[in-house]
């Protein structure tokens, strides 16, 4: 299945029944996938509880910071949403870790994938880079070159990624800090991905600011 069939929403109510005919893929008929298409719909649907579900589980990630995994995205989130910055954003600093678990070694380019089909160009770069942006601040601690994100500095949104990471990811790890809940995050996880995915007035590119 592609990505434009997974375009619309279904409510759960109206969850199809039945399997396809078929063992191989290219033996499916329109009817098979036709039917497939309504399942991967109403599936659909329950993203934003899958999302929630999965950040929750950061709390029980890799240790030996202040705060756990959970806490530090929370954070981030909340120092977004005080700072006036606009659902994308906050909701983008929120999920921007969710792939430390499942995607060590390449967390930005997890969490940017969830977000793509949703929210601004900048935004999807933005989380993409940030893993590199961040590494500024430790690199050179471990034999590695802080300056790796160097690579980047001509492209348009490069100063925004490190805006990201400066204001809302790197200092994100204060146990006293007054971080919100995740359930106060909900309405915005709902708005962002209650769009139409792939939307071209959704993935086109904004004003190219984290904050009004």
């Amino acid at each position: 299945m592609t990505e434009p069939l997974l375009q619309g929403r279904a409510h759960p109510d109206d969850g199809p029944t039945g399997v396809v005919s078929f063992t191989a893929m290219e033996h499916g008929t329109a009817d098979d996938y036709a039917l497939l298409d309504r399942f991967e719909r109403v599936h659909a649907t329950g993203l934003v509880d899958r999302l929630l579900d999965a950040l929750g589980r950061l709390s029980g990630s890799f240790g030996g910071y202040q705060i756990t995994r959970l806490e530090h995205s929370l954070q981030s989130a909340t120092r977004a949403r005080l700072a006036g910055a606009d659902v994308d954003w906050v909701v983008a600093a929120l999920l921007h870790d969710i792939g430390d678990d499942l995607a060590p070694d390449n967390h930005s380019e997890y969490a940017a994938a969830i977000l793509q089909p949703y929210v601004r160009a900048e935004v999807d770069w933005v989380v993409r880079h940030h893993g590199i942006f961040q590494t500024y601040y430790y690199a050179h601690h471990l034999g590695g070159d802080r300056h790796a994100r160097d690579r980047f500095a001509d492209h348009r949104w490069a100063g925004l990624c490190e805006q990201f990471c400066a204001e809302w990811d790197q200092n994100s790890f204060d146990p006293d800090f007054p971080t919100h809940d995740l359930a106060s995050f909900t309405d915005d996880l709902n708005e962002v991905f209650g769009r139409e995915a792939w939307s071209d007035e959704v993935i086109a590119v904004g004003n190219e600011r984290l904050t009004p």
